[in-house]
């Protein structure tokens, strides 16, 4: 075999590649599901809470894709729970108002049982992050929001929570790493809920974090070990088979959804379109939520589901939640563009929307 050229693969030929058996003679292609719940003893696994071949090159390939050492559990909850745990009793911690649900739920919940103290802050205002950061021992971060799409300035948060001490953590889960690696912006910590775009299939449920600091990596590790939120072999195999094609589904998710994002913003239904400007995420602001409720309910193709990243396109109004926050507009409806042909998508969207105007 060929020795390996020293120019360094593109993030799309790292999804690909990265995570594979070695290029030897009877070795299969893919990484194979190894169901194991013990090892022989006296190796580097011992037993099956501690690692697996399968998860092993998942994390090799998304670690390569974000610039560091992943470690995967059994959801993106799962994730977040363990990342918060490094936060000590009563010590504060700064988060964007407009987190993923369950990250502003299990911040509450800490804070109502006295674990910690959260600030919620307004991530688009960064003087008012950099201000917050003073007395914070980690500082969350989603850019863009979920939902409202907001994007935070990450250097310049990053270096004012590192100069006050905090780590840095970034939810990466709509950018992905193929649109923004938060560790070459000063991010110490990435989180992704696999169950969305890096997977993108709809049919597993997988947590990630990527870190470049060895010492965080191993607190972390052993965290997961002795709490046992390990992911599940197949749910491995399956989030790493997605992310072999999340160059191609992105790419068509991001260029259909900067296709109706034209569309939408001229439709009298319509009050308020919000995009980042890359991604696969949109959001519409309607009348109030009778509008929203009539628009999920009135197409063909676009299917009323509360997931994203898929290869289907969903959409849902996000009020109809009660934990989510009286900031976002009762009328909002978050829209994850799939891969589906353009005009089929808009032909469905539309014929709603003109229902409602």
């Amino acid at each position: 075999m060929a020795e390996p050229t020293e120019r360094p693969f593109s993030p799309a030929t790292t999804a690909v590649t990265a995570g594979r058996p070695p290029h030897e003679p009877d070795q299969p292609l893919n990484t194979p599901l190894t169901m194991a719940s013990t090892y022989v003893a006296t190796g580097d696994l011992e037993y099956g809470r501690y690692g697996n071949p399968t998860w092993a090159a998942f994390e090799e390939a998304l670690g390569a894709l974000e610039g560091g050492r992943c470690l995967t559990f059994s959801s993106g909850l799962a994730t977040v729970a363990t990342v918060l745990d490094l936060v000590g009793q009563g010590a504060t911690v700064v988060a964007p108002r407009h987190s993923y649900n369950g990250t502003v739920m299990q911040l509450a919940d800490l804070e109502t049982r006295g674990r910690l103290t959260v600030g919620l802050v307004d991530v688009t205002d960064t003087s008012a992050v950099v201000e917050a950061c003073a007395d914070a021992a980690l500082v969350w971060l989603e850019s863009p929001t979920n939902p409202a799409l907001e994007l935070a300035d990450i250097e310049t948060i990053a270096r004012a929570a590192h100069d006050a001490g905090a780590y840095v953590v970034v939810d990466n889960t709509f950018a992905t790493p193929l649109r923004q690696r938060p560790l070459t912006m000063g991010a110490d910590l990435v989180v992704h809920s696999a169950t969305k775009y890096l997977s993108g299939h709809g049919d597993t449920m997988l947590g990630a974090l990527v870190t470049s600091d060895d010492q965080l990596y191993d607190v972390l590790k052993g965290r997961r070990d002795m709490v046992g939120a390990i992911p599940g072999t197949l749910e491995s195999w399956l989030a790493l088979r997605g992310l072999r094609t999340l160059h191609l589904r992105l790419d068509r998710a991001e260029s259909n959804a900067q296709a109706l994002v034209e569309r939408l913003r001229g439709h009298a239904a319509v009050s308020e379109v919000r995009y980042p400007g890359f991604g696969g995420i949109v959001a519409v602001v309607l009348a109030g939520a009778e509008a929203g409720d009539r628009l999920v309910r009135s197409t063909y193709l676009w299917v009323h589901a509360t997931s994203l990243g898929g290869v289907e396109s969903t959409f849902e109004r996000r009020r109809r939640w009660k934990s989510e926050p009286a900031t976002i507009p009762d009328g909002l409806v978050r829209l994850s563009v799939g891969v589906e042909d353009v005009d089929d998508l808009w032909a469905d969207l539309s014929q709603a929307l003109d229902g409602l105007a």
